[in-house]
């Protein structure tokens, strides 16, 4: 396990839960500090957590009896989460689903389940393009620079299926966002020199 990092960062953060159902909750977590130090856990479930879909497990493979033998326990791993990931920015590209089975994670935990608040990695796309645009593209025309970069990004971008597994799926987020990163710095070098 990696030590918390000391300046707030971006967190591009994943899980895997039992179902889709309204009593599904996380099976699976993991993160990925924009400095690419990340964590994942299987989470055994909590006694009151019984929803199960066996669609859902053909698709992330991980089964009932794999959690109970192998995950940490829930309040262990809701602990550690808001340990780490206190004070930093937390992405996820589904923010209504994840922020869900983050709330059933930190209520199982008896902690408060707003400790964490995750927001669309969209954001996260977009405030490191703004951060990289704005001291060099004139402010009228800044929204429109930064759409152009982010499709340009998504269309290059070789995007695949997801894994459905949290490790791989938080990276691919944190992949995403350098690739923002990268263009944007691109583009204001250009900027820069016209």
């Amino acid at each position: 396990m990696s030590s918390l990092p000391s300046a707030p960062m971006f967190v591009f953060l994943d899980f895997e839960a039992s179902s889709l159902a309204k009593l599904s909750y996380p099976i699976e977590v993991a993160w990925v500090f924009e400095d690419g130090t990340s964590e994942a856990h299987l989470i055994r479930p909590a006694p009151q957590w019984t929803d199960w879909d066996t669609e859902a497990e053909a698709v992330h493979h991980i089964s009932r009896a794999m959690l109970e033998r192998d995950g940490t326990p829930h309040d262990v791993v809701a602990r550690r989460m808001v340990e780490q990931l206190s004070g930093h920015s937390l992405f996820a590209s589904s923010p209504s689903w994840d922020g869900k089975w983050l709330s059933a994670l930190l209520r199982a935990a008896k902690l408060p389940r707003h400790a964490l608040r995750l927001r669309d990695t969209e954001e996260a796309r977009v405030e490191a393009a703004r951060r990289t645009l704005a001291p060099v593209v004139p402010a009228e025309r800044l929204h429109i620079e930064i759409d152009d970069l982010l499709t340009m990004v998504d269309v290059r971008r070789d995007e695949g299926e997801p894994v459905h597994r949290a490790l791989p799926d938080a990276q691919e987020e944190h992949r995403h966002w350098l690739a923002v990163v990268s263009q944007a710095e691109t583009t204001a070098r250009k900027a820069g020199h016209e």
